[in-house]
């Protein structure tokens, strides 16, 4: 397959990218409601679009891929159907009552719910968690801009990045949500046009014990069963904190509007991600007939020795496309955590005329560029997307679901309990990780501290256990702390904080 056909084609779309995100600045007009959450006026498909666009990355196409090459149906399918499943839940309790607060960044909900000390940490851990899941993108384009354009790893690294970085800083979530609805549809065709060609060329043959019917995946400990779940669970709720899909939530013309968006994107999520878990289980028979040995994700020899040249440039696309949709989020979510509610830089409203815009908008563009580096340095560092992606959902998923769902749905829920939660479920979830010689399988080479107590049978683990510390945490200390408030009161102090977002 001639490589200088996929040269061209990724080339192009990169700049097709680039420019959709320089028409869309256009619309920013100086005022960072509309650079940060698209002025909260996305319609039904394209805030569907956006929404299903942050939760189909590149560990839902290559690392789902892999898994499932490798570990058997669930492990790989794991991935899309937590993500789906979190759309699902957020539709169902979150969307409404979250769009209706008229917050501008997740943190926000945490300072009108428990104050700033709470409001600080959970950006903070956010902040971090988010740095990783940026690297965690920006390192499976650099490996595919290695294969496919000849650039090094390290070049491949910074072009994507600078790349995402330019058209994120100049159009903001109207520049993402733009170019992630064109993204969804490539993602769409590359994923199901990959599927018809492998079935009605090859078929499907799984070995035993690999396919969706093998159900001891998800029962016995010994097959994976803990990592698996720990998977669905840690992208199901730990994504519900994520700073970019909450701002997409945000950024819904009406609550009604969000609620539709996040149940059309958990549909769509499935249909993008679960023909990878499918077409995983016959990759190795495929490549072995071909007498290839894959030399990296099985996805890209697949595509390198067995597919046309032009499908394959489409499902390349794709899966450039996953990454670029969760970068650009990343990148821009981040960027307005730290300058919002870090610094504590509020809206202001630009004058509409110097062009100038208001304080918030030049702070969050300037953070830009400190994220994007701080991605790339990590890319370059830990070379995986495994570690780097699922810890970033693992810390959220510890310490900052539970104050959340508390804050909503439990009228006991207190500032010192949720400081508890936050606490005691990161550090537990930091704790083990440390310990740990993998995580979801994938060896931990960020940070281990070597010993022989915490084995890889105990993998998955601490993803189920650390936000049962939190949570413990939480009700223990909200219930000795909780003060009846007057229910008046509490609805003016809840106003008043909105008001000073």
């Amino acid at each position: 397959m001639e490589h200088t056909s996929f040269s061209y084609g990724i080339i192009i779309f990169l700049l097709g990218t680039l420019g959709i995100g320089a028409w869309a600045s256009q619309q920013i007009k100086g005022d960072s409601v509309n650079f940060l959450v698209a002025g909260r006026g996305l319609a039904l498909p394209l805030a569907a679009a956006t929404l299903m666009a942050q939760s189909v990355d590149s560990n839902a196409t290559l690392g789902n891929t892999d898994l499932s090459s490798e570990f058997g149906f669930w492990a790989g399918a794991a991935l899309p159907i937590g993500l789906s499943l979190c759309l699902f839940l957020t539709g169902t309790f979150l969307a409404k009552p979250m769009n209706r607060m008229g917050l501008i960044t997740i943190p926000d909900f945490y300072r009108v719910k428990y104050g700033r000390t709470v409001e600080l940490i959970a950006a903070c851990i956010m902040c971090v968690s988010f740095s990783f899941l940026l690297a965690g993108n920006l390192v499976a384009g650099g490996y595919m801009f290695q294969t496919f354009l000849g650039t090094s790893y390290v070049g491949g690294i910074t072009l994507l990045a600078a790349l995402v970085f330019a058209y994120t800083v100049s159009g903001g979530l109207f520049a993402v949500a733009y170019t992630d609805a064109m993204q969804v549809v490539i993602a769409l065709l590359g994923t199901l046009g990959l599927l018809f060609y492998l079935v009605a060329n090859f078929g499907i043959v799984i070995e035993p014990g690999m396919g969706p019917l093998a159900l001891e995946q998800l029962t016995a400990v010994s097959s994976g069963a803990a990592i698996n779940w720990a998977s669905i669970l840690a992208l199901g709720l730990g994504n519900m904190v994520a700073i970019d899909f909450m701002a997409r939530i945000f950024a819904a013309a009406s609550p009604e509007t969000a609620q539709k968006s996040c149940y059309a994107a958990s549909l769509g999520t499935l249909i993008i991600g679960i023909p990878f878990s499918v077409i995983a289980l016959s990759a190795n028979r495929i490549l072995d007939e071909a007498g290839v040995v894959a030399d990296g994700p099985v996805l890209f020899a697949l595509l390198q020795n067995a597919v046309p040249p032009l499908l394959g440039l489409l499902v390349l696309a794709a899966i450039l496309s996953a990454s670029l949709s969760t970068a650009d989020g990343a990148i821009l979510g981040t960027s307005s955590v730290l300058a919002h509610n870090v610094f504590g830089i509020r809206h202001e409203i630009g004058d509409g005329h110097s062009g100038g815009g208001d304080r918030l908008l030049f702070i969050t563009r300037l953070m830009a560029i400190f994220i994007t580096l701080l991605g790339v340095f990590l890319g370059l560092r830990v070379p995986q997307t495994g570690v780097l992606l699922l810890l970033g959902f693992d810390l959220g998923f510890a310490g900052l679901v539970v104050p959340l769902l508390g804050g909503l749905f439990w009228r006991k829920a207190t500032p010192e309990g949720a400081f508890a939660c936050i606490i005691a479920g990161s550090i537990t979830r930091l704790v083990f990780f440390a310990f740990m010689p993998t995580m979801f399988g994938i060896d931990n080479t960020l940070f281990y501290i070597p010993n022989s107590t915490f084995t890889i049978d105990f993998d998955g683990f601490p993803t189920l256990i650390s936000p049962i510390v939190g949570l413990i945490a939480f009700v223990l200390v909200s219930n000795l702390t909780y003060r009846r408030l007057d229910a008046g009161k509490l609805r003016e102090r809840t106003l008043e904080e909105i008001k000073h977002l």
